[in-house]
């Protein structure tokens, strides 16, 4: 899915991936794109920033709060702060405008190929009385309230739950919470944790169950 208010970028974009055998499609502002994506149910999605009614980096948001589905943000923006702030909210991949058409499709095709493939879990539920996860169903509870997570941001919390009080690697938090990590830098665990720890409720500096072990990696920190 193209999400790109230039036509004449949105069209070079899907002339060059309707060549190689992918199904497109196009929509060209930020409102619509979200209600698209559950029509469409895309497997990657190229995104640009500067979009009407709803610019690119609050669709991204909302996507992260909602899908696990590859996003590579296309932009005129060249700012590292800005390729930076696209990472940390869940972009996958951040191209500039203008663009190769080889080097966007390579790159596309390598977000497809690492694309996370639903598993079905089958542990024990985990309930410590302030978290519940229930590998079966899904569901994850803080003090009884149900949170809304992504599939990946799910495996990141189950494997963290499952080890609750060790300290979990980078490199484990990814094998663990994406099926193909070859393709990640351990970074991305740190991003996923900061949006993990906004949607639990746990952003307060220093008391977050969800803790960093500067140098080592995460851990769960159960309540006592």
């Amino acid at each position: 899915m193209i999400v790109d208010d230039d036509l004449g970028v949105a069209t070079a974009i899907r002339v060059l991936f309707e060549h190689a055998g992918y199904e497109v499609a196009h929509v060209t502002d930020g409102r619509a794109a979200l209600r698209a994506v559950h029509a469409e149910e895309p497997d990657v999605i190229i995104l640009d920033i500067a979009l009407p009614a709803m610019d690119g980096w609050t669709v991204l948001e909302r996507l992260r709060d909602l899908s696990d589905v590859p996003v590579l943000i296309l932009s005129v923006r060249r700012r590292q702060m800005d390729k930076v702030r696209a990472l940390r909210a869940g972009a996958d991949d951040y191209v500039t405008k203008p663009f190769q058409n080889a080097e966007l499709q390579a790159r596309v095709e390598a977000l497809l190929r690492r694309a996370p493939i639903q598993k079905a879990d089958t542990g024990h539920v985990y309930d410590d009385g302030t978290l519940f996860v229930d590998p079966v169903r899904r569901e994850v509870r803080v003090d009884g309230a149900e949170v809304g997570v992504t599939p990946t941001e799910f495996r990141l919390l189950s494997d963290l739950s499952a080890h609750a009080g060790a300290v979990r690697t980078a490199e484990q938090l990814l094998a663990a919470a994406w099926d193909d990590a070859s393709g990640y830098h351990p970074e991305r665990v740190k991003f996923a944790i900061m949006r993990l720890r906004r949607k639990l409720g746990w952003t307060e500096p220093g008391a977050s169950p969800l803790a960093t072990v500067r140098g080592f990696g995460y851990r769960y920190v159960p309540p006592l």
